[in-house]
């Protein structure tokens, strides 16, 4: 008899946690298992690329990415009747108004971690009991089954280091507490959320996420990839556009190269709110041309597989999967000097770690752009780091 399980994430716009999602998704045989997935904000371009065998709940669905002008649009809408659904925007007042005033007094607002509850609320909601319901990440998901989903065990996933990312018990309501278990996705990000909830101590289990390397070299090797006829040293870096991922000071660093005499091109590939002021600021440097933002695209294996150098320079994250799929492809990395980096990588072993500066990541750049055979074999060892951990599946399985 199959089992009934169903996920619950708040978007399947194209990046990691999403990705990954895909990923785990497939790893449910249909025979054995009824796999359910409901969005919360019911849109996302990934829709496209869900497992035949899974069901999505969703009465409405838009395949707009949330980054999108159009998808933003229809974001808004969302909240718009999530708010007067149920009257959700009165009852939940008093809990806008304390959040609203929690976040200008740490001098950190966040908007859409504030609506998150709201989003939940407003949701559709479904009598079916399940016998494992999983929030897949950190906000609206993990409100939504911890309280209006029935299901005879519930496990929520973390993918972000919650002192950084904006959350706080306060704005989740002690969600947490009503979970069988929680996966944060690296030990770092365990860190983080029993900072915040020691009680959860024996109830967290690190969950890696799961990615089908022999999926991507094989989408690597189709066409695609970077069509400029450029013969410099290329850099890569995948991800949205967002504070996060600290993109001003890879423009830095690649203007203190350039002035150098080093002939290189950055090249990200995402798409998110910070456009606009990252375009400025490589207006500012001079640097149009040399520093493109040419967004999110539908295959970026094979811009692993071509480039010299991928450089992950982040504030802060979780788990990064673009650094995975770079050890996939044996790429040369430099990543920033995070804890959560350097659990993905070892200086000089398998990669560079730098400090994240402008300073320190030129320095890292330059210093495999004039050793190429250093290069080669940082890739070439990254392309052997365990990136499966096909274990960590029993751990979601054996809740039931």
């Amino acid at each position: 008899m199959c089992k009934n399980i169903l996920f619950v994430i708040n978007t399947l716009s194209k990046a990691g946690a999403e990705v990954a999602l895909l990923e785990l998704l497939n790893q449910f045989p249909e025979e054995e298992w009824q796999v359910d997935l409901y969005v919360i904000l019911g849109q996302g371009e990934l829709v496209t690329h869900l497992p035949k065998h899974v069901r999505l709940l969703n009465p409405v669905f838009s395949e707009e990415s949330v980054l999108s002008g159009k998808g933003r649009r229809i974001m808004f809408l969302t909240v718009l009747k999530s708010m007067f659904r149920r009257a959700t925007v009165i009852r939940r007042l008093p809990y806008l108004m304390q959040n609203f005033f929690h976040m200008v007094v740490k001098g950190s607002f966040h908007v859409d971690k504030l609506l998150w509850r709201v989003l939940a609320d407003g949701a559709e909601r479904y009598d079916k009991e399940y016998d494992l319901a999983v929030a897949y990440v950190e906000g609206g998901s993990a409100y939504y089954v911890a309280d209006y989903v029935k299901a005879k065990k519930k496990a929520a996933f973390i993918h972000v280091d919650f002192r950084m990312a904006g959350y706080c018990r306060l704005l989740d309501g002690d969600c947490y507490a009503r979970f069988d278990k929680v996966f944060p996705i690296s030990e770092e990000t365990e860190k983080s959320l029993l900072e915040l909830y020691p009680e959860l101590k024996g109830k967290t289990f690190v969950f890696h996420n799961i990615i089908n390397q022999k999926v991507i070299r094989e989408k690597a090797q189709l066409p695609g990839g970077f069509t400029d006829d450029y013969h410099g040293l290329r850099i890569l870096t995948v991800g949205r556009l967002n504070k996060q991922k600290a993109y001003p000071v890879a423009i830095e660093a690649l203007k203190l190269l350039r002035e150098e005499g080093l002939d290189a091109r950055w090249y990200v590939l995402g798409e998110g709110e910070e456009r606009k002021a990252l375009e400025q600021k490589i207006r500012d440097l001079s640097l149009e041309g040399e520093f493109l933002l040419p967004g999110a695209v539908e295959n970026p294996y094979p811009y692993f597989k071509q480039t010299d150098l991928y450089v992950h320079a982040t504030a802060y994250e979780g788990k990064s999967i673009a650094i995975q799929e770079a050890q996939t492809l044996a790429c040369p990395i430099i990543v920033s000097d995070i804890i959560s980096n350097r659990q993905q990588v070892t200086n000089e072993v398998d990669g560079l770690v730098a400090e994240l500066t402008p300073r320190a990541i030129a320095d890292a750049i330059r210093d495999l752009a004039e050793h190429p055979d250093k290069a080669r074999r940082l890739g070439e060892r990254a392309s052997m780091r365990k990136i499966a951990y096909e274990e960590d599946m029993e751990l979601l399985k054996s809740l039931i």
